[in-house]
């Protein structure tokens, strides 16, 4: 083949995009086909059963301190009819056993729930943080990075991104509970429930696809990437994520399989597939934005341009194969 027709094939598979949005047809196909290969080529179930099992350890500590936490605003026995807000994206098993949990928990004395707070908190803590760990550990497997941090750096890392996500949730909170009661205080009960169940969906992926974005930019170890290179996988684990949270929902609700097979461990079990099937997704996501970074030979890091090769990052110093 000679020099033009060479140029002219890497131009059509996206070699000088500089946005994703420049890839053409030909180069999405290499980046897809790459993305496939990456689940068993990268262990991302196997690798997903790792996080999923830290996230279950901090669900029910986390439980404790909302739960505590939610005594600060409102009554805890309304915390149980907040749950329906979920009902329709977690399966029924997931809110039936949290729901227990959060019976368990409101039965105490309020001493008691102000030392669960404290014990809940730092056991959450703990255990988000090892989760968060490990999720990091998963997107340098996906970007085909070897840590490179001290332990010092990785560690404040993931505890900043810990205290995030405890963030968000605390912001969640503070929508559903807070603003209903000012609403309510204010004469707009009615409009107010409305308005938050319209809302919450959206505001929700919002919330994810600027979580993930943020995961995607500074979890793995490696020089950050533009934002754009993060922010297709974002979108695309948000809605998936999303839409097989619903399915899961509603095979759970009709096929009841997981009570047939577990007995009483059914609950159990469907909420550590849901946490597992959330994390793969996540990880897909990942490994569509690493591809995309794959597949252009320019520089996708943040700063000035720089030749292949001294970029600080596996995937941006290097050129996908193309399967075209």
């Amino acid at each position: 083949m000679d020099r033009g027709n060479t140029v002219r094939g890497e131009i059509c598979l996206g070699r000088e995009a500089i946005t994703p949005t420049a890839i053409p047809a030909r180069g999405w196909k290499d980046i897809l086909w790459r993305v496939f290969w990456s689940i068993p080529d990268d262990r991302i179930l196997s690798t997903s059963g790792g996080v999923a099992f830290f996230a279950l350890l901090a669900i029910f500590p986390a439980i404790a301190t909302v739960v505590s936490l939610y005594g600060l605003f409102a009554d805890t026995g309304t915390i149980r009819g907040h749950l329906s807000l979920l009902a329709g994206v977690l399966p029924g098993g997931v809110l039936e056993l949290i729901g227990e949990q959060v019976t368990l928990i409101i039965t105490q004395d309020s001493d008691a729930l102000s030392l669960a707070f404290v014990v809940g908190f730092l056991v959450a803590l703990w255990s988000a943080n090892s989760g968060v760990a490990a999720l990091f550990d998963a997107l340098n497997v996906v970007y085909g990075e070897k840590e490179k941090r001290s332990l010092v750096r990785f560690y404040s890392t993931t505890f900043l991104f810990t205290l995030g996500m405890i963030s968000v949730v605390m912001a969640a909170i503070g929508a559903v509970v807070v603003a209903p009661i000012i609403f309510t205080f204010m004469g707009f009960a009615t409009p107010a429930e409305q308005f938050l169940a319209v809302l919450r969906w959206p505001v929700l992926l919002v919330v994810v696809c600027a979580w993930l974005a943020m995961i995607y930019r500074y979890g793995p170890s490696r020089e950050d990437t533009k934002w754009r290179w993060v922010t297709w996988g974002s979108v695309m684990a948000a809605m998936l994520w999303l839409g097989a949270s619903m399915l899961f929902s509603w095979y759970v609700a009709n096929f009841d399989s997981y009570n047939k097979t577990y007995g009483s461990l059914g609950a159990g079990v469907g909420f550590m597939m849901w946490i597992w099937l959330s994390v793969v997704i996540v990880l897909l996501g990942a490994a569509l934005n690493a591809e995309m970074e794959h597949q252009t030979a320019t520089d996708s890091t943040q700063g000035a341009a720089l030749p292949l090769g001294s970029r600080g990052a596996n995937m941006a110093d290097h050129v996908g194969a193309s399967h075209a």
